[in-house]
């Protein structure tokens, strides 16, 4: 499957973004899938993921009540809805799937990764 994340962008502190994540291929419902960050000079880490249905979502404790996973399995699509963002926001976010359906934390379990997108939160 074919990852293509679109939506970053410049925002103001306590503005809001909605990232999405486009994926080719027919079997996008046989995938969870999550979304992840890169700060300059930092690891990426672990942002939101998704079970394949939808019935099942988790999020980072740093970004818990403020951003919101979800997908369209019908429009191949998963997104990330951002409000009050904060400057540390700022990062390269990317969307990846996991083949099997159950979402996880851990970058290494995840098969496919888009291309990334970059949100700049400015104070």
């Amino acid at each position: 499957v074919q990852l293509q994340a679109y939506g970053g962008g410049l925002v103001q502190a306590g503005g809001s973004l909605r990232l999405s994540c486009a994926a080719s291929g027919r079997t996008f419902s046989s995938y969870a899938m999550g979304w992840f960050r890169q700060a300059p000079g930092k690891e990426r880490e672990f942002v939101a993921a998704i079970s394949w249905s939808g019935g099942s979502t988790y999020h980072a404790d740093s970004v818990k009540g403020r951003f919101t996973i979800s997908r369209d399995n019908a429009k191949n699509t998963v997104y990330l809805q951002m409000n009050s963002l904060k400057p540390e926001d700022t990062a390269v976010y990317y969307c990846a799937a996991r083949l099997g359906g159950r979402y996880s934390t851990s970058i290494y379990d995840y098969n496919y990764w888009g291309q990334g997108t970059l949100v700049t939160v400015s104070s």
